[in-house]
């Protein structure tokens, strides 16, 4: 895995190219030494390419699921789209709803993607990132900032996160990557709209 920085230009040529999502493309450029045909490939060895052009056609339908946790304590309100009312009633559409659900619990994310974090939210993060970085070497500091931010966002972004009922298994996916994987299975654009946390007297 290629540890030169990534030019945020190259991570949107591949993401126009291919579709996949942000992180997804600057994991794969990173893993490819910055090729640009190379990461296109990887990206579509993996699915999510395929996955991602898909991500064009409307997904109006769906679910809301739900997850109960600590008796009573924690609740989790999640909505699902897919393409048709058949593919959301399936036991496959039906299961990756209840897992999303689980993994907001579970893992506390504040926004559903990448894509979702405010502009102003992540300028800030990346100003408190190069401050901390200032006394590194000046060629050093971008690429500190790049990596402490995508580790945030993998923090924060409920798509960027582990699968957690993976984290028994030798390779843990990602919720992006476990969507694009049930996007495959089914044929139709799945997609992750929003969910709501709730905590007892909060």
């Amino acid at each position: 895995m290629s540890t030169t920085p990534i030019p945020a230009a190259l991570v949107k040529d591949l993401r126009d190219r291919t579709g996949a999502g942000m992180m997804d493309c600057k994991r794969a450029l990173s893993e490819t030494g910055g090729d640009l045909d190379e990461a296109a490939t990887l990206l579509r060895k993996q699915g999510l390419a395929a996955a991602a052009k898909r991500s064009g056609r409307e997904a109006n339908e769906g679910t809301i699921a739900s997850y109960i946790h600590q008796g009573g304590r924690l609740g989790v309100l999640v909505e699902v789209n897919c393409e048709t009312d058949f593919v959301a009633r399936t036991d496959r559409f039906q299961q990756f709803a209840r897992d999303v659900a689980l993994n907001v619990a579970a893992m506390n994310p504040l926004y559903v993607s990448a894509d979702d974090v405010p502009a102003e939210y992540t300028q800030r993060e990346r100003e408190v990132y190069a401050e901390q970085a200032s006394d590194k070497p000046e060629n050093a500091r971008e690429r500190i900032v790049e990596g402490k931010m995508a580790k945030h966002l993998a923090e924060i972004c409920l798509l960027e996160q582990p699968f957690f009922r993976d984290a028994t298994e030798k390779k843990q996916r990602t919720m992006e990557e476990l969507r694009a994987e049930t996007s495959s299975e089914l044929g139709e654009n799945i997609t992750v709209r929003r969910f709501t946390v709730y905590r007892l007297g909060e």
